[in-house]
């Protein structure tokens, strides 16, 4: 049977392959590292069929593997597009095992946690055909009572999905009631990221995070982040196939293309990866993380797992460290980026597009025909502004 360290420990491969849990259930690895867990049964003419659950935990899985037992044990087809849905959990829980594996699994994470936490308790037992759009206001406006003007137009996007997909099975015939657009608070005018700037500040914020009462894979999630400038979802989705060389001279961060900021067809191409130098306090860090790990060898897909493991941090986790050191509202994660930004730019003005190109823009000066066909990394003198930088951190 299959362990919630087993499961962690699972990496890509060149060719897809499975781990087996019992009684049809397994773990099926694709060589993106994607991973899903999927059953094998037969149905009712003997012929074998496999049920997708998708990227969620082992419990659930064994849960979920319960459930389709049963329904075959009855004579039904345990399939979720095999009978009629009347739950909105139900078609949302479906909706999600349908796409998520064409998302990034830390994205699936997010919007599954999203509806988890903000729709199923108001709404996820009630038939689809008797939800309504003062219902799904009332959650809505609950989760822009929190200030979460932006999770709240997400939320909707996602049951307005939700509803969509259920329509297409047939599972309702309703008007979609997540069309409320009207009725919610305006989107927040876009404006900068809060960023400290002056490098006291930035040592300051460094050191309170450091001495918080916190986990220790969030503080040193937080201090990777500071060193490294990338962006939080990057990080969040980071897993130990992308670092290379971490015991040798020169390691590297390979961030895959599918989880930059790129057009669709960029992020396809390996040739869009983006190589993050590591200084040796980043490297350290990762040895760090590597070191703590249960299975010796076998570290957790995520470099910087949440508390079950399977999935990462929380999207809020480190912002909310940030509250409790006394910066909330004058920092935030994706800050870090500008900070490095102005300090460098400030320090090393010549090194203008190699600072863009360490945050994996392309500069400003390149042309276009220039930006298809050059493909220099530049890996030295990046590395070595981020050594400085990290020197400008912590010294």
């Amino acid at each position: 049977m299959l362990t919630n360290a087993a499961v962690l420990a699972a990496q890509p491969k060149p060719r897809a392959y499975k781990r087996t849990d019992g009684q049809g259930l397994y773990l099926h690895v694709a060589p993106t590292g994607t991973k899903s867990f999927r059953m094998r049964y037969r149905d009712q003419d003997g012929r074998e069929q496999t049920l997708t659950f998708g990227a969620i935990s082992l419990a659930e899985a064994r849960a979920r593997r319960d459930v389709a037992r049963a329904a075959i044990a009855r004579g039904e087809d345990p399939r979720p597009d095999a009978s009629a849905v009347t739950s909105f959990e139900g078609a949302a829980r479906a909706w999600h095992a349908h796409r998520a594996l064409g998302w990034s699994p830390v994205h699936a994470v997010d919007v599954i946690e999203s509806l988890e936490r903000d729709a199923f308790a108001a709404i996820g037992a009630i038939a689809l055909g008797s939800i309504t759009r003062p219902m799904v206001l009332d959650v809505l406006e609950r989760v822009e009572a929190r200030g979460a003007i932006e999770t709240a137009r997400r939320l909707r996007q996602r049951i307005e999905a939700v509803f969509e997909f259920a329509r297409a099975k047939g599972w309702t015939s309703i008007d979609n009631p997540a069309d409320v657009r009207e009725a919610l608070a305006a989107a927040p005018a876009s404006g900068r990221q809060a960023a400290l700037v002056e490098v006291a500040e930035l040592r300051a914020l460094v050191a309170k995070v450091d001495a918080l009462d916190a986990a220790p894979i969030l503080r040193q999630a937080s201090r990777f982040l500071a060193l490294t400038a990338v962006r939080l979802a990057a990080l969040r989705g980071m897993e130990w196939c992308e670092v290379e060389d971490l015991e040798g001279d020169a390691p590297i961060w390979r961030v895959p293309a599918a989880r930059m900021k790129l057009g669709a067809a960029n992020k396809r191409d390996p040739a869009n990866d983006h190589i993050v130098p590591l200084s040796a306090p980043a490297a350290a860090i990762l040895r760090a993380v590597r070191a703590r790990m249960a299975v010796p060898g076998e570290p957790s897909s995520f470099v910087f797992p949440g508390r079950a493991g399977a999935q990462p941090i929380g999207a809020g986790a480190i912002g909310e460290l940030y509250v409790r050191a006394g910066f909330g509202g004058r920092h935030v994660p994706h800050g870090w980026r500008a900070s490095f930004s102005t300090v460098m730019n400030e320090r090393r003005p010549e090194c203008r597009a190699d600072i863009d190109r360490t945050l994996g823009h392309v500069p400003k000066d390149m042309k276009k025909v220039e930006r298809a066909y050059n493909r220099a990394e530049h890996l030295s003198a990046r590395r070595a502004l981020l050594e400085e930088w990290a020197e400008v951190l912590i010294g």
